[in-house]
């Protein structure tokens, strides 16, 4: 049984992890009978963000203890947890991964990435274990291994785009539907909400994508 770790940003499309991505990468993995490990860093999240209303409010919570409500409770301090201890490792989108595992949200090519998870990404690239990238989280991925220069997706955002370009990875277009698969660095992206529209066509892109990480653990 693989023992898959899951990033979590926090709960919540806004300001934390997007919850149909992260659900839908819960149940596949689930589906596929492999062993899942929440994790989320132990931090303040940038923001809080009234979802109904879209608008930041004078609030604060931790990344740990919102991604607690999508993992029912069940979550690892990202600081606790090496690559010795998982076979593959995911991250599902949602703004939360543009404002708390890193701040390209606000500092665009120019972003720092949360140490722990600069840490886990290096530990399991180095130990060639297999990482997925959801939605905008392949960001995080040009930012810490563009040295490797991954091939990676987010879709077809020029912007964005450019952004990996300009941290080092290669950035291929692709279809909600679909991955693209960076082989050499075990590395498999998919675009998620990034395109949508709906959890019906994001899910079959993040089911392909856990399909493939799960066969790059073998």
């Amino acid at each position: 049984m693989a023992k898959v770790g899951v990033v979590l940003a926090g709960c919540g499309v806004f300001d934390g992890a997007e919850i149909q991505e992260a659900a839908l990468t819960l149940l596949f993995l689930d589906r596929a009978g492999a062993e899942i490990i929440c994790m989320a860093p132990n931090v303040d999240q940038m923001d809080v963000v009234n979802h109904i209303k879209g608008e930041a409010v004078s609030e604060k919570r931790n990344v740990l203890i919102e991604a607690s409500r999508i993992a029912r409770g069940v979550i690892k301090d990202m600081k606790d947890v090496t690559s010795a201890d998982l076979d593959a490792l995911v991250f599902p989108g949602g703004f939360g991964a543009a404002k708390n595992l890193c701040n390209f949200a606000v500092k665009g090519p120019d972003c720092a990435v949360n140490p722990e998870v600069e840490r886990l990404i290096k530990e399991m690239h180095g130990a060639k274990k297999p990482i997925g990238f959801i939605c905008i989280a392949p960001v995080i991925a040009a930012k810490v291994l563009g040295s490797f220069n991954p091939q990676l997706t987010i879709g077809h955002d020029p912007d964005t785009a450019g952004a990996i370009e300009k941290l080092g990875g290669k950035h291929v277009a692709c279809t909600v539907d679909n991955i693209v698969v960076d082989a050499k660095n075990k590395v498999v992206t998919t675009p998620a909400y990034m395109l949508g529209p709906t959890i019906s066509k994001v899910a079959l892109g993040i089911e392909k994508l856990i399909g493939e990480l799960l066969k790059l653990a073998r």
